[in-house]
């Protein structure tokens, strides 16, 4: 499959494209794209934002994790065709002037070691915070708990919703600390 590089207007040849426009992190981008280019390698590769990473390129590890449309969504399993016209949201677009609230937490926890799965950890939390709040329950949330009502953020609760993001450095412990500093 044809990855094509920063800069490069499309697909050679004539593998079947297709121009779309994705909305990353607040700026539309009008691209021609092989239909077989994931999300990861339109956002990686044609944008040169390579906060999201390729982990195990099958959706198991969440290294890959942005917000489409507020929702997180790991890229390496989305064709970006059949997102034209979607809000993308990747850790270079969480932080305004300053850091995110979640980006100063895990520095003040010390939540990452050698740091690969920290942009897709922050995007994954940053939708965790914004589905709590909206009162999407967990597994783990309590069967009586209020419906609609936002989901407390208990350690519990973040493990489960968090658990889709895997570390090999074992840096959970500090990664869930910082999530629950954030939590209202």
């Amino acid at each position: 499959m044809w990855e094509g590089a920063a800069g490069e207007s499309g697909p050679p040849g004539d593998l079947p494209s297709a121009t779309l426009t994705l909305n990353v992190n607040g700026t539309a981008h009008t691209l021609t794209l092989d239909h077989r280019t994931t999300l990861l390698d339109a956002l990686r590769h044609h944008l040169d934002l390579t906060g999201a990473k390729k982990g195990c390129d099958h959706g198991q590890c969440g290294a890959c994790t942005v917000l489409v449309d507020g929702r997180r969504a790991n890229s390496c399993l989305l064709l970006a065709v059949a997102h034209d016209g979607a809000r993308v949201t990747t850790v270079e677009g969480l932080a305004g002037e300053r850091l995110h609230p979640l980006q100063e937490a895990f520095l003040e926890r010390d939540a990452f070691q050698c740091g690969y799965c920290t942009p897709g950890q922050l995007c994954s939390a940053a939708g965790v915070l914004a589905e709590a709040a909206a009162g999407h329950p967990s597994h783990v949330t309590p069967h009586d708990a209020p419906v609609n009502a936002p989901a407390r953020l208990t350690p519990e609760e973040i493990r489960e919703r968090m658990s889709g993001n895997l570390c090999r450095c074992g840096a959970y412990p500090r990664i869930t600390e910082a999530v629950q500093d954030v939590a209202p």
